[in-house]
């Protein structure tokens, strides 16, 4: 079985910052594509960023310049640093994995729980 373990949401004032992590446990043989994607109050999920284990990287427009993804391979953990955060910033963010389990050559995909990110003052 494999768990995704977002932490780092909470609420911070427009202009703040935050970092979220994913920390990914399991049977897990190799973690191909991690991204985060966030879900605002009536709307549909969206992403935010995506990296693959080489660390391209890929960005909606709305945190260009503003969030960097990274990620420990020896740790299975991603990050998402969010700077210069706005209100409309607010949502539940999801981790996303696509991995391989140990002995299976099949690629599957696991999300995590969310965290809450609020942007208000």
């Amino acid at each position: 079985q494999v768990q995704l373990v977002e932490s780092g949401g909470g609420l911070v004032q427009p202009g703040g910052s935050l970092r979220l992590s994913c920390a990914a446990s399991g049977s897990i043989a190799s973690i191909n594509h991690m991204a985060w994607y966030r879900q605002a109050p009536g709307k549909g999920r969206e992403l935010v960023a995506a990296i693959t284990t080489g660390g391209s990287t890929n960005y909606a427009d709305s945190g260009k310049g503003r969030f960097t993804i990274s990620r420990d391979n020896a740790k299975n953990t991603a990050y998402l640093q969010m700077n210069s955060l706005k209100p409309e910033d607010t949502a539940v963010y999801y981790c996303y994995a696509r991995l391989t389990l140990l002995g299976s050559p099949y690629e599957r995909q696991y999300w995590g729980q969310g965290t809450q990110v609020t942007v208000s003052s």
